[in-house]
């Protein structure tokens, strides 16, 4: 081969670079061993979902074991089943279920602290954690398995906003290596959330879809139609089934009647039947608080023989204001 076809030879294939190049900006790279089969949109719909979710059976936790539980969701991925599996701590309570209509089955996974903790509250404890991690005993599953069934049936009632479904519990188990609800390479879209149980305990629970399960219902999984769903009005069986469901919380209620200003030689001589004069008038509305919030005004008054308060209105900020002000 001469010089100048090697030149020639050379500067074709500089020429076929420079096109490669340029007709490879319209694409972009692809994993054909782990595809994105739910779009953004997909993935923004489900944190929607689960993030109303979250909030209610945050009061429907703290109501049943008399405790505050707060649950927060932290993350939303895709990722391989062998992926999130591996991915997964062992032991670990492992609730299998199904969504009928859907096909296939998800996982509910409760982290040992979260789950200890609220077992150990359930056995009348005040919801400490083991130190150790272990497997659960016979009478603990049978416990978390009531757990499990109370978030699942919140997790149907968050899902009936977009699609009716009828939640069924499967079985318990202690680690994700026994279950395969999905091929290794199935893509499943994962969802993370924080645990927090009396402010000083923290752990997490997470729920695995695989795309078999949410496939045929990808259309509703957009959030503008969530947008339009969360418009519709509740019907009367729906609002007496939230109240009936948050009917067991506790809530703080208190009133403050007045105040005033003594000296502190003065309150350590205080005994019982002294008077203090308040600054309020006994027709001034009274501030009911709940939880620390402003929310009613009322009257005081008795009612067979023990002080009580009367609720007369809605509080109103500038009714407040116009009051101290006259």
């Amino acid at each position: 081969m001469t010089e100048a076809s090697k030149n020639d030879l050379i500067e074709t294939y500089d020429l076929d670079e420079d096109f490669s190049d340029s007709e490879h900006k319209s694409y972009k790279l692809y994993n054909f061993r782990r595809p994105d089969k739910f779009s953004k949109d997909n993935l923004r719909a489900l944190r929607d979902i689960h993030r109303e979710f979250s909030k209610a059976i945050s009061l429907v936790l703290s109501g049943y074991l008399r405790m505050r539980v707060e649950i927060e969701i932290v993350s939303v991925d895709q990722l391989t089943y062998e992926e999130f599996v591996r991915s997964m701590p062992s032991p670990i309570s492992v609730g299998v279920f199904e969504f009928e209509p859907l096909s296939g089955q998800i996982l509910l996974g409760i982290s040992f602290e979260v789950i200890s903790c609220i077992v150990n509250r359930m056995l009348g404890g005040v919801g400490s954690i083991d130190a150790q991690t272990r497997e659960l005993t016979d009478i603990e599953k049978a416990l978390a398995k009531k757990v499990i069934n109370i978030i699942i049936k919140q997790l149907e009632d968050s899902w009936n906003a977009i699609i009716p479904v009828s939640g069924k519990f499967i079985s318990l188990d202690d680690n994700y290596q026994s279950i395969q609800v999905a091929t290794a390479g199935e893509i499943v879209a994962l969802l993370t959330f924080e645990v927090q149980i009396q402010g000083k305990h923290f752990g997490l629970f997470s729920i695995c879809f695989p795309y078999p399960v949410l496939e045929t219902v990808l259309g509703h999984l957009s959030t503008q139609h969530i947008f339009q769903t969360k418009g519709l009005v509740a019907s009367n069986d729906e609002r007496m089934k939230m109240i009936s469901k948050i009917n067991t919380s506790n809530v703080d209620v208190r009133v403050q009647f007045g105040q005033c200003s003594i000296t502190l030689d003065d309150f350590l001589q205080l005994s019982e039947g002294d008077i203090l004069k308040l600054d309020n008038r006994i027709q001034d509305d009274l501030i009911v608080k709940i939880n620390g919030e402003k929310k009613f005004f009322a009257r005081p008054g008795t009612l067979k023989d023990k002080i009580c308060v009367k609720i007369t209105d809605v509080y109103d900020e500038m009714h407040e204001l116009l009051r101290n002000y006259l």
